[in-house]
């Protein structure tokens, strides 16, 4: 194990800790042990390697079955479920073929530019991909400098330690990736297209996708009085723009969508 990876784990599974009266036996019963060891890295291998796949796996076979009834949805947002022919086939959706398989393949293509780019030239990636620590052996008795969790994970991270209390920075880690589960819901303009919204959509996506941004920024970065203070703007943005999103959806003002894609 490496000597970040060994240290990420005991930050994460810390945070179990936090959890009234259970938190404490909840952290002994992840960990398997009252410390970080063997017994903990076979825990997480066979939920990285097997329990995850599987559940990976079963999303998209749901997604299958669900895009083989009702078909795949168009750009411009309008329902596919209005119009329909004799065989009950909606007429304005978009056929996979030539449309998304294109379309993927374009996505595929350039994510492997990136990607080889990364693997053959930029491994490290200055310590943000793969960090300088995790090289050394994991060590109980020598805390590296900045613990920080892979780049994907900096935005969350950043959330956690903005909130002082780590009983509510846990939850407010834990809301910021479940709101988006019920982002359907909160979204309440009468188009489903980015092009016909109005603009105050609009200068809220801009303002959350900064504001995303600069959270990832400052959760690799080391926290200082100022970096605490800005991350704290920033989640404030960053659940403003779903916690307001009822309100500015329903009061802007939309551009007509077609009622038709297809003749």
């Amino acid at each position: 194990m490496g000597q970040m990876s060994y240290w990420g784990a005991q930050v994460i599974i810390s945070l179990f800790g936090a959890i009234p009266v259970i938190g404490d036996d909840l952290t002994q019963w992840i960990r398997g042990d009252y410390l970080i060891s063997g017994i903990t890295l076979n825990r997480f291998f066979a939920l990285h390697v097997i329990a995850l796949p599987i559940v990976i796996l079963g999303l998209v076979v749901l997604h299958i079955l669900a895009l083989h009834e009702v078909g795949s949805n168009n750009p411009d947002g309008v329902d596919i479920k209005k119009k329909k022919d004799e065989n009950g086939i909606p007429l304005d959706g978009i056929p996979f073929h030539p449309y998304y398989t294109v379309k993927d393949i374009v996505g595929v293509v350039v994510f492997l530019f990136v990607f080889c780019a990364v693997v053959f030239f930029f491994p490290e990636m200055g310590g943000y991909f793969l960090e300088k620590p995790n090289f050394e052996q994991a060590n109980a008795f020598k805390t590296p400098e900045h613990i920080a969790p892979v780049w994907y994970f900096t935005p969350f991270y950043a959330i956690l330690r903005a909130v002082p209390d780590k009983l509510f920075g846990v939850i407010a880690m834990g809301a910021a990736i479940a709101v988006l589960f019920v982002l359907p819901w909160l979204d309440r303009s009468p188009v489903r297209s980015m092009r016909y919204k109005g603009w105050l959509s609009k200068i809220w996506l801009l303002v959350f996708c900064v504001a995303f941004v600069i959270l990832g920024v400052l959760g690799v970065l080391a926290p200082t009085p100022g970096r605490t203070l800005l991350s704290q703007v920033c989640t404030f943005l960053y659940f403003a723009y779903f916690i307001l999103m009822p309100f500015y959806t329903r009061l802007e003002k939309t551009k007509p969508v077609p009622e038709r894609v297809t003749g």
